[in-house]
């Protein structure tokens, strides 16, 4: 079908407008917890409640909680606890379970499990998080650490892991424990089956290869339950790159439709095995780009992910649906171009409500400050400048004076809280 333009366009915009603190001191909360065990079936496994199924549909993040909670799902995901004091409050009067994240140290930020008084420390902060929080009824399961495995070859990080484990489960015995980690090669799987064997199931952090993760973990010989902790868009990681070593990102609507046949296959379909899910991230976030991973602008408009979700956690589509956006064409994409170079760009998108659409449209430099893990980054900085001329979808802008990375960034909204995004890369040079 060819792409439509929602017409009319109303306006063009040249500008754009993790976790391991202590608990701060006891507050006061409801003192009954809510029971949840991991059940062996006959086919499999399940999550029970208050004695009831619980499939896990949820994101990370702690902003919007009402939308989210509108949006179908039942559950969110912390990295750390330093913001339970007001989550939980909120999670509760929505009618939100919490995955609370137990934040452990990474050794490529210098953290030393051959260090015992550095470990013994790290227990202890683990402990008291969970005298604080073990009987508030939001509490769903207990998430030891993420992504602090490395690559997975160091046992002490395990037994650190199981420690810890067996320690929650003692003082806590109304909630499991996970551990989350980034993928699931072989040397972390046996890891976690020789050292860790008071987890009761297993977190796993997977963007590119969700599609397949069930299958994956299978044949690696993981037996006990998992639940997918992180999804989503490709990762900066997994995609193509330009010339120069940009990497290249899905418009939203393309992360939409990937997340949610990844979802499909290895969440929906797998519910012997999987708990469920927690998409990444119910909120934004600059990670490589401002864009990449979000499924919220920081307006609090949702993106194309955000309905795909709520279609898999409900079954239907939202009443109005976020713009789709087929397209973003400029003659400087993915290009070496020279300075002070003027280039046309334009913007194909539809509506499926017929609302009429805003689009806002912003050059900004390549990060350089690309550190890896979701590690927090600095937004580069805006090229105003550079906007020539912005006539809704279509643009005319001249690249920067200065040699170096830049994107191309565009924003499309429908007015009624849904926008769609793209973004493409070019390099200046004088050469």
């Amino acid at each position: 079908m060819k792409p439509l333009l929602a017409l009319p366009i109303l306006t063009a915009l040249t500008s754009v407008t993790s976790c391991n603190a202590a608990p701060s001191a006891p507050s006061s909360v409801p003192t009954k917890a809510i029971p949840v065990k991991i059940e062996r079936t006959a086919t499999g496994f399940r999550l029970l409640r208050g004695g009831a199924p619980y499939f896990i549909q949820g994101a990370g993040g702690s902003t919007h909680l009402d939308m989210l909670k509108a949006a179908g799902a039942n559950s969110v995901r912390t990295w750390g606890v330093e913001q339970l004091d007001a989550l939980l409050p909120q999670a509760r009067r929505l009618g939100l379970t919490v995955a609370p994240g137990m934040w452990l140290g990474h050794e490529r930020h210098g953290f030393n499990y051959a260090d015992e008084k550095a470990v013994a420390a790290q227990r202890e902060k683990v402990r008291q998080a969970v005298l604080k929080y073990k009987d508030d009824p939001a509490i769903l399961l207990w998430g030891v650490g993420n992504e602090m495995e490395g690559d997975g070859k160091n046992p002490l990080v395990w037994k650190a892991v199981n420690d810890l484990a067996r320690m929650i489960k003692t003082l806590d015995p109304n909630h499991p424990v996970i551990t989350v980690i980034a993928e699931i090669p072989q040397e972390k799987i046996d890891g976690l089956k020789q050292f860790c064997p008071d987890i009761d199931a297993l977190g796993v952090n997977s963007y590119g290869g969700l599609g397949s993760l069930a299958t994956r973990l299978k044949a690696a010989g993981w037996e006990r339950p998992f639940i997918v902790t992180e999804f989503g868009t490709l990762g900066p990681w997994e995609g193509g790159r330009t010339a120069w070593g940009a990497p290249l990102e899905m418009n939203s609507t393309e992360k939409a439709d990937f997340a949610l046949m990844n979802y499909e296959r290895s969440v929906a379909s797998q519910r012997d095995r999987c708990l469920g899910a927690y998409a990444f991230l119910w909120g934004h976030k600059q990670e490589r780009t401002a864009t990449w991973f979000g499924m919220l602008l920081p307006d609090g408009s949702r993106l194309p992910f955000a309905d795909a979700m709520s279609f898999a956690w409900t079954g239907r589509w939202p009443s109005n649906t976020a713009p789709r956006l087929v397209s973003l064409e400029t003659d400087a994409a993915m290009r070496e171009v020279a300075p002070g170079a003027r280039f046309e760009a334009q913007v194909y998108a539809q509506d499926m409500n017929n609302d009429a659409l805003s689009v806002q449209w912003e050059v900004r430099s390549e990060t350089t400050d690309a550190r890896g893990g979701g590690d927090a980054q600095q937004e580069p900085p805006a090229h105003p400048a550079s906007i020539v001329q912005a006539n809704g979808t279509s643009l005319i802008f001249q690249t920067p004076q200065a040699e170096g990375a830049y994107r191309l960034f565009v924003w499309v909204r429908d007015g009624k809280g849904g926008a769609a995004t793209a973004n493409v890369p070019f390099f200046v040079t004088k050469k």
